[in-house]
């Protein structure tokens, strides 16, 4: 799913983004920021739960998709149904598919197609990006 910036459900002004979200979350999620490698203690959790979007709580991805990729980031091969939309990125003189979460734009990482079955997909996340929630 490709969307635009207008399109999302959750809107805010830069300055209220600003107020809701930490400085490195404003960075990763409203400026398309990447966080450093091995940082998040998300790419270790492996409990039962759901990761929802740091910035407006919609639930992305499950602990039952979630892998250990070797990246140092949260890795998942696959999204709950319609959480994520995408884009092109061109930076860093390649091209990647970047994915956002549906409901508020929020950039979360990148989709690449070396990830393990069933879908072989590995959608790298920032963890700063992303809220584990423990099932009960």
């Amino acid at each position: 799913m490709t969307t635009s910036e207008n399109q999302y459900e959750v809107q805010k002004t830069e300055q209220e983004w600003k107020e809701a979200l930490t400085p490195e979350e404003f960075k990763v999620l409203r400026k398309h920021g990447t966080e450093r490698a091995g940082t998040s203690p998300l790419d270790k959790v492996y409990d039962e739960g759901t990761y929802v979007c740091k910035a407006c709580g919609q639930p992305l991805f499950t602990s039952d998709t979630k892998f250990n990729s070797g990246t140092g980031w949260p890795s998942f091969y696959q999204p709950l149904e319609q959480a994520i939309a995408t884009t092109v990125d061109r930076t860093l003189f390649m091209t990647r598919t970047e994915v956002h979460c549906s409901r508020c734009g929020g950039h979360l990482g990148h989709v690449f197609s070396d990830g393990p079955k069933p879908t072989g997909q590995r959608y790298c996340m920032n963890g700063v990006s992303l809220k584990f929630v423990p099932e009960d």
